[in-house]
């Protein structure tokens, strides 16, 4: 069967991924190494992303404001863990002003250079921290609750286009409180956030759970992750929440006068997601085709395309689809008014199907002059678009019909992606009853192997590193520990100890 798409995800996964952005129109090369131009529809689908999620972060009693792009580099000298995790990745400014370099170019002023670098934000803990230390003075100024939407820059060796960028775009939630259970809690009920939305949104399934220490977040007490399964059965962290105790607080000395007048540290948080999600997107929906879009994240939902032939019937067609789009847009589906593009492109209706097909508008509709005389339209399903025998499955309904099915078409579409990458997720998590069946699993040629569910003890120190060396022996590392997971029963794969939880192994992005 001839595809849209010049590569296949079975002939390869990497070059496949790249195919979707770049015929999806999602993004493009910037010029700029590990740094990406989001073209409309990659941009439509972040905005729709920050929309929900966003109100879902409000939601829960949290106010959005904005901290600078530069920190001061003093600000990362407080705390040497959390500088130490970043700095191979830090991108600094040293000077305000170029002048000619007396060769037909540019270089910095050496007069302007600045009296302490400025590290350009790789995440704000230790910006909004210092503001947390001027903002709470008092028990009764906890807890502090503030979001932020911005970007971020880390200096990525290896980059690669939604999924490991040098800049990228994402929210950065960071919170305050009196007492390490509260902090605890706001952890964990950010990361049910993050769940949720996943699941509910993007129609992403995903495991949430507690990040083994070496994969903690630097400087945290405790991170938890959503992992999600890609369909090449590699692992995506597609979002994180940290405890972070009082570790930060004790280093921008972020103190409170509690009731009975004892001055304590706050214990603090931050969580984040970013338009890595997108890229989760393309991995998990996607198909030969191109890109498959989930309803409720999708920049248009429903796209109308009239095949006009510039000929006087246009008209009376262009009226047609019109009136259509204009009732569509009066319902509701999955409870946002329905979002319907008439698309009067010039050019060839097969080449404006394709086109959508590729970026994944849930709903293609195609209008003729047979179906405007018929009362009809025809209706491709972007979640199924083959019949049985490999034709392209495009379904003649009449046109009332359509109108009073397409919020339920919607829903229908949003739960079947969901249900099909659950399914995925569900096969490919086995269990490995010690290390060597884990070695066996993960052997050299075997294709999307998924992920292996292992019992474990904990080991910290040396025995955690020893752990660590081994799984990267086979490219492996451990995702999470599931929040849901049944009770250990058995040794650790890895120590021989008595286990105390289950975890995760995996190949990741």
């Amino acid at each position: 069967m001839k595809h849209a798409l010049p590569v296949t995800r079975d002939a390869d996964f990497a070059a496949w991924y790249q195919s979707v952005i770049a015929e999806a129109d999602l993004a493009e090369e910037s010029g700029v190494r590990g740094c990406m131009v989001i073209r409309p529809w990659g941009y439509g689908i972040w905005e729709r992303i920050q929309r929900l999620l966003d109100d879902r972060i409000k939601a829960t009693g949290h106010e959005n404001c904005y901290f600078p792009l530069f920190i001061p580099l003093s600000y990362f000298e407080k705390e040497a863990e959390h500088v130490e995790g970043f700095a191979k990745e830090m991108a600094v400014v040293t000077h305000h002003r170029l002048i000619p370099d007396g060769k037909g170019g540019l270089m910095p002023d050496p007069a302007a250079r600045l009296e302490e670098p400025l590290v350009v934000r790789p995440t704000s803990e230790t910006v909004i921290g210092t503001a947390f230390a001027r903002w709470v003075q008092s028990w009764r100024d906890l807890p502090v609750l503030i979001n932020q939407w911005a970007n971020v820059v880390r200096w990525e060796m290896r980059t690669r286009m939604f999924l490991r960028t040098s800049e990228f775009l994402w929210q950065e939630g960071h919170t305050a409180h009196a007492t390490a259970n509260e902090a605890r809690e706001e952890t964990r009920k950010m990361l049910e956030v993050y769940r949720s939305f996943a699941e509910d949104c993007l129609a992403l399934p995903v495991v949430a759970g507690e990040k083994p220490e070496n994969e903690r977040f630097p400087g945290a007490v405790a991170t938890y992750s959503i992992e999600a399964m890609m369909q090449d059965g590699k692992a995506l962290q597609a979002g994180t929440s940290h405890f972070l105790g009082t570790n930060f607080a004790y280093a921008q000395d972020i103190k409170f006068q509690n009731k009975e007048g004892v001055f304590e540290l706050a214990n603090t948080t931050s969580w984040g997601v970013s338009t890595r999600m997108i890229g989760g997107v393309i991995m998990v929906h996607g198909d030969d085709d191109g890109l498959r879009v989930p309803p409720r994240i999708a920049p248009w939902q429903i796209v109308i395309v009239p095949m006009l032939r510039d000929t006087p019937e246009d008209e009376a067609l262009i009226a047609y689809a019109k009136d259509i789009q204009s009732n569509l847009a009066g319902l509701s589906a999955l409870g946002e008014p329905v979002r319907a593009l008439l698309d009067l492109k010039p050019a060839k209706a097969a080449t404006k199907r394709w086109g959508w097909v590729k970026k994944g508008a849930p709903i293609v509709v195609e209008i003729g002059g047979r179906d405007m005389a018929g009362g009809a339209v025809s209706v491709i399903r972007r979640d199924r678009l083959y019949r049985e025998d490999g034709k392209l499955d495009s379904q003649v309904m009449p046109r009332g019909d359509f109108e009073a099915d397409a919020p339920a078409l919607l829903a229908a579409i949003q739960q079947a992606l969901h249900a099909e990458a659950s399914a995925r997720l569900k096969a490919g998590i086995v269990p490995a009853a010690d290390f060597a069946a884990v070695e066996v699993h993960f052997a050299e040629g075997v294709k999307n192997p998924g992920w292996v569910e292992v019992q474990w003890a904990r080991p910290t120190g040396a025995a955690l590193d020893a752990v660590v060396e081994r799984l990267k022996a086979l490219k492996l590392t451990i995702r999470n520990a599931p929040g849901d997971q049944a009770a250990a029963d058995g040794a650790c794969v890895f120590t021989g100890e008595p286990a105390v939880e289950r975890v995760l192994l995996a190949r990741a992005y």
